[in-house]
């Protein structure tokens, strides 16, 4: 039987002409069914001859009469099919099920009597004559079990399986049929390749009905299933766009459930390919782009991605232009692209997205009118919106009633089963929560109170969900708690905090805005969490930055944050008011350079861990050599895919990071391993002296002291608070331009009385400290690590600039101290580590003071500055020049990994919206701060940065210390002479050739002392004392040093 029982052509040969063929096989065709030239090859061949006519006679009138029920019922089958008469279709059945009970269990004809029966009674069941498909089923079954995979007819018997479970799942909808029917497909496709008649015939349109119609379920087995027929639908084949986009549903469903990334960025991988597989005439085009599109977003819901939201809002754009004003599903996209625009505008503040999501939303809603069957998710949309921009003009009481009263017929709408019904309830309990504030109507509270826990009750614990329903929660306690000021409420609300920015599977955005919120309640009401608080979003915030593979990703991660940039300070402040010295130390370093912390875990030495597990030093070495490979590979790349697919090997490599961390801690001595430091850890840094931390918090401005032994010491400054501070660092500014265009000797009053301020309200109070609780020596060191303003503020210059009765000067702190900063504690200590590896010292001056047009004005007295340091130079080092036409970027980099000393003259430009792009001017391009970041020199000693801005931080996140300084020092250089402003290079060089006299005067042509960074300090303070007369405060001010 062919196709669905039809006569296709008749054969008439005589059994002699037929055997006259011998051995050579007879191949027949026929005429074209559907397209298809289907054709049969015979072989016929006398196998037996029997002797015995009797019973040869017996068995040919069998033979006889099941040929000749066989042709009867194919023929009434062949009837039906052509008229549909039901009596036809029966008679068939009678015929076959006679010819059935003629072949026997046994019988080498009964798998095909068995096929025809049930192939006749499934036509019964699909066009309803007939109920009982069990028996069909069971009919296929028992023939297939005859028919085993090798045998000719395995693959047609499948197939005739599969058809009837298609049909049974068409009429019943029961999951099992649709799942057995992916699992025969899977093992029929195989067998059918392109361009077979079987595959021609029916088994791409079964396949394409079971990919269509398997259930979309976040289920594994669903998923497995599905990756199944993915397979079976190579590259070229018609079924992969489908395949692809029901997978991607599948993955995409479970991460809406379970919240792995994994999944998320699966679903968008699998749908960019089904959207490269159909072009914009294709039937799909418009689908697969608003799937990809839906992907994207709740990424970047989930991760935070500007990129991702940008994409998607340009897909959603597409898709509404192909959905013109009359097209049936115009209502889809409108309401995709309203989401998308409203999610920006909660992002970037831009008024037109909310407004234009808004009149989308209406015309949605015209278009889906009361009675379809998504008007429950415009009116929801459109409220949340309406929502939004109320919060953000701070509307009336009746427009907060518009928004509840849709929202009430949303979840009137939506029925009791819905997947995200429980986003209806959070919806609605926000409004509510809103609405109290105004109103202080307690029966709003008490509702969003309810409507929270009913949505809570219907979440597994670990759905993403739960953590919209804990964020409602806690703010209506809140509300309630500022009306009613009951401590109760209070309570209620922490924990909600708590529950929300520590529930795993939510993305750790929403997560660390949720620890920001918590921060401010806390510190507003005074509650005792506000410590657990601050520290739940360092370490949210640091994990989230892990995720990111490039040092540019993460900046613009940590920017997205940038309402919270004072807490480092704030967080240091809070634990003071605590009476807890060291965990505001210990606040204050984790809050601060955390992209340098982040960086620097794939640098961190093992010589330890190696005396202890070398296997595991080794593990853990070669992983992280890996993370940095893919990360520097990944930096540049600018296709969407391929940055997709290069951030989710990222992903993979780093969990096997954490993983060999993780192992590492397990380890006794090692527990805190790459773990924030301790205040032990960090008291390292006043090994050679103090260690100073400036705090800037709108809450107070205080010091603290750090010494080698005892607790830190707590220095409050109520003389000078945040306002005053930021004040005093926009007056230094001017004052430092104003000074710039006067002559040399031009007294600079504006600074003077600036640096007293300095003195009398910042570093007087901390001397006191210095002098009288530690009893430190006079010239000896001191490192000053500011916060936030202070990173602005030229502390190391602050003057008294008074006279004693006695006619002397009061000394001013470079008098009293030897003064140096550093970015972090922890990078002191790195730093301070580092200084074991000492080699045969190697010096470079690197120059260009030609750089080309466009890149700034000639300067003229490089090329003296890099002789005069050449003469300095002790005959005991190596000695290089780079300049001119060889000072190239390749050029300076090669000079900066070779060499153990460097001096750089040039031009030094700081970015203010991309302080990684920081650069040198070097005669070609540029050197940038993310080129040296990407050197690791170990080996590497001083650098002296003759050029301008080079240790001056982004003014939007001053707690990251982001400057060319910090980067030299990162990448392996552990004392750095650096600038806070413009640099004149004709008066520069004075400071420069006094700072090498001093380095270098103990050095008499190898007479056995070693060139030694750590003089670099007290050489740049005896050579700013030394030229006083010649350079002018401004430009002497501008030097500082960083490191050792």
């Amino acid at each position: 039987m062919l196709g669905s029982g039809e006569v296709i052509g008749k054969l008439q040969m005589s059994w002699d002409k037929l055997l006259d063929h011998g051995d050579e096989p007879l191949d027949l065709s026929f005429p074209p069914v559907r397209d298809v030239h289907p054709s049969l090859t015979l072989k016929a061949a006398i196998v037996h001859a029997c002797d015995d006519e009797d019973s040869a006679l017996s068995d040919s009138l069998v033979d006889s009469e099941i040929a000749r029920d066989t042709d009867a019922g194919h023929a009434r089958f062949a009837e039906y099919a052509m008229s549909g008469t039901v009596s036809q279709l029966n008679d068939a059945v009678q015929h076959f099920q006679l010819v059935l009970d003629q072949c026997p269990v046994g019988h080498p004809d009964h798998a095909a009597a068995l096929t025809n029966l049930a192939y006749a009674r499934l036509e019964g069941y699909i066009q309803n004559y007939l109920q009982d498909i069990d028996t069909t089923t069971s009919l296929f079954r028992e023939a297939i079990a005859l028919r085993p995979q090798g045998h000719p007819d395995h693959a047609s018997s499948l197939h005739d399986l599969i058809r009837a479970l298609i049909w049974r799942y068409s009429k019943e909808s029961t999951a099992v049929y649709i799942r057995e029917s992916v699992q025969l497909c899977c093992k029929l496709l195989p067998l059918c390749p392109e361009g077979t008649f079987l595959r021609s015939m029916g088994v791409d349109s079964a396949v394409g009905y079971v990919i269509n119609n398997l259930p979309i379920d976040a289920s594994d087995e669903s998923i497995h299933l599905r990756r199944n027929m993915l397979e079976l639908s190579p590259v070229g084949q018609q079924l992969r766009p489908k395949a692809l986009d029901k997978l991607s549903w599948a993955l995409f469903t479970r991460f809406t459930e379970r919240g792995n990334i994994d999944d998320i960025d699966e679903s968008i991988h699998l749908r960019r390919e089904a959207v490269s597989l159909c072009p914009e005439e294709h039937t799909g085009h418009h689908s697969y782009l608003n799937n990809l599109a839906v992907s994207l977003v709740h990424r970047f819901d989930h991760q935070g991605k500007p990129n991702d939201l940008d994409e998607a809002i340009s897909l959603y754009e597409e898709v509404l232009r192909l959905h013109t004003v009359g097209h049936e599903s115009r209502d889809f996209p409108l309401n995709t692209l309203g989401g998308a625009l409203t999610t920006r505008f909660n992002k970037r503040g831009d008024i037109d997205d909310i407004t234009r999501a808004i009149s989308l939303y209406h015309e949605a809603l015209t278009l889906r009118p009361p009675g379809h069957p998504h008007r429950d998710t415009t009116l929801n949309n459109l409220a949340l919106a309406l929502h939004t921009r109320h919060k953000q003009l701070d509307v009336s009481e009746d427009l907060s009633n518009e928004v509840i009263d849709k929202l009430r017929e949303s979840l009137r709408l939506r029925r009791l089963d819905h997947p995200e019904r429980h986003l209806n309830l959070s919806n609605l309990g926000f409004a509510l929560c809103s609405r109290f504030t105004h109103t202080r109507e307690n029966e709003d509270v008490e509702e969003a109170i309810d409507l929270c826990q009913e949505s809570l009750a219907a979440l597994p614990s670990l759905h993403p969900g739960r953590y919209l329903s804990y964020m409602c929660l806690q703010e209506a306690y809140l509300s309630r708690y500022r009306v009613q000021l009951s401590p109760p409420d209070l309570s209620l609300a922490v924990e909600n905090f708590k529950l929300a920015s520590r529930h795993p599977t939510r993305g750790f955005p929403s997560r660390i805005i949720t620890a920001w919120n918590w921060v401010a309640a806390a510190e507003q009401h005074s509650h005792t969490s506000v410590l657990e608080a601050y520290n739940t979003y360092f370490d949210l915030l640091d994990n989230h930055l892990a995720t990111r593979s490039s040092t540019t990703s993460r900046q613009e991660a940590a920017a997205a944050f940038h309402y919270a940039r004072s807490l480092p300070a704030d967080a240091a402040s809070c634990a003071i008011r605590h009476d807890n010295l060291r965990h505001a130390v210990e606040l204050a370093e984790q809050g601060r350079g955390q992209q340098w912390s982040l960086a620097s875990r794939l640098k961190t030495p093992v010589e330890d861990l190696e005396s202890v597990n070398p296997k595991l030093a080794h593990k853990y070495l070669e992983l992280s050599k890996r993370v940095s490979n893919a990360a520097q590979s990944s930096a540049n790349i600018t296709d969407r895919a391929a940055a997709d697919r290069a951030a989710t090997k990222y992903r993979k490599l780093m969990e096997q990071w954490e993983a060999a961390v993780a192992d590492i801690r397990d380890l006794r001595a090692f527990s805190r391993f790459l773990l924030p430091p301790s205040y032990a850890d960090l008291q390292v840094a006043a090994h050679q002296g103090p260690a100073i931390i400036l705090i800037a918090s709108q809450y107070s401005c205080s010091a603290i002291v750090i010494s080698m032994s005892g607790d830190p010491h707590h220095v409050p400054l109520p003389s000078i608070s945040l306002t005053e501070l930021n004040n005093l660092k926009d007056r230094f500014a001017r004052a430092i331009r104003h000074a710039s265009v006067m002559g040399p000797k031009v007294p600079r009053n504006d600074l003077i009385v600036l640096l007293r301020t300095v003195w009398d309200a910042i570093m007087l109070p901390i001397v006191n400290v210095l002098q009288h609780d530690l009893k430190l020596k006079f010239r000896s060191r001191i490192w000053l690590c500011p916060t936030a303003a202070f990173t602005s503020i030229p502390l190391h210059a602050a003057h008294p600039f008074q006279t004693r009765a006695d006619g002397s000067k009061e000394p001013c702190l470079e008098d009293l101290y030897i003064c140096s900063y550093t970015p972090t504690l922890s990078a002191l200590v790195r730093s301070r580590r580092m200084m074991k590896k000492r080699v045969t010292p190697s010096f470079a001056t690197i120059g260009q003071g030609q750089p080309g047009a466009g890149k700034g004005k000639a300067l003229l007295a490089v090329d003296s500055e890099l002789e005069l340091v050449q003469k300095f130079v002790p005959a005991t080092a190596t000695r290089i020049t780079v300049s001119g036409d060889e000072a190239t970027r390749a050029g300076a980099l090669q000079a900066l990994e070779e060499n153990t000393w460097v001096h750089l003259a040039c031009h030094g430009k700081q970015d203010p919206t991309q302080p990684y792009n920081s650069h040198f001017v070097m005669k070609d391009e540029h050197l940038t701060l993310l080129d040296i970041m990407d050197r690791d020199i170990p080996h590497a000693e001083f650098a002296f940065l003759s050029a301008c801005h080079t240790a001056v931080g982004d003014e939007e996140t001053p707690d990251e210390v982001i400057h060319l300084a910090a980067g030299l020092q990162f990448s392996g250089f552990k004392s750095v002479i650096g600038t806070l402003w413009e640099v004149n290079d004709a008066v520069a060089k004075h400071v420069v050739e006094a700072f090498y006299k001093y380095m270098f005067m103990d050095l008499k042509d190898g007479a056995g002392i070693v060139m030694d960074c750590t003089r670099a300090a007290w050489a740049l303070n005896r050579a700013t004392h030394a030229v006083k007369t010649k350079v002018p405060l401004e430009q002497r001010m501008v030097f500082i040093h960083i490191g050792v």
